[in-house]
């Protein structure tokens, strides 16, 4: 079996996922590098996959927009087999399967898929070979240290979106300070009852200046 390239995994990007009482949030940084060298200050790797889900992607950006590719159609199939939105653990396993069937030849990317259906909020963190873990608060990427230290230190469960994405905003912001490989902007997501939700600039401003 090749090995996993870890610094194509590893060498830029922090993505953030929290799991809260009334939904999920979804954040990364917009830098998108090669090796040292910023190839876009404006890179998107959050990606709305239905009303009711996302992905996050890290790593090899062409292996990463592949899965999200599968993972969108293979949303949209089940929508129409079934006339209901696929679940979480669902579009995970889809993922997942993706990825361990690629062991030989990895596909180098991390990702996180989260989201809200009948059974509650779900994130799951999938690595190159297809393993799957669900977790309540957990960060991918070369600023992951930084942000989950961020995060760890004041994250509990059951608490509600709006209390705890300031949090979520801090702990990339703190990645984008310490992390070479992060930076330039953030982009975060709100996934909840209502559906897929992206904070605007002004939005993003003024949690900034309250933090």
């Amino acid at each position: 079996m090749r090995e996993i390239p870890k610094e194509l995994v590893l060498k830029g990007t922090t993505t953030v996922g929290v799991v809260c009482k009334d939904g999920v949030i979804l954040s990364s940084d917009t830098r998108v590098t090669m090796g040292y060298f910023v190839a876009h200050k404006k890179g998107k790797k959050i990606y709305q996959i239905d009303d009711h889900l996302a992905m996050t992607i890290a790593g090899n950006v062409a292996d990463a927009q592949k899965a999200v590719d599968i993972l969108k159609a293979n949303a949209q199939l089940y929508k129409l087999s079934y006339g209901r939105p696929i679940p979480i653990n669902s579009a995970a396993r889809v993922i997942a399967n993706l990825l361990g069937s690629a062991r030989y030849a990895p596909l180098a990317t991390q990702v996180l898929i989260g989201g809200i259906d009948n059974t509650g909020p779900h994130i799951y963190m999938l690595d190159p070979l297809g393993s799957v873990t669900e977790e309540k608060c957990i960060s991918t990427g070369s600023g992951s240290p930084v942000a989950l230290g961020v995060l760890e230190d004041k994250f509990k469960e059951d608490v509600e979106i709006k209390e705890f994405v300031p949090m979520v905003v801090k702990a990339v912001n703190a990645a984008m300070k310490r992390n070479a490989g992060t930076g330039d902007s953030f982009d975060i997501v709100i996934i909840d009852e209502n559906g897929f939700r992206e904070l605007d600039d002004k939005a993003k401003q003024k949690i900034i200046e309250e933090t």
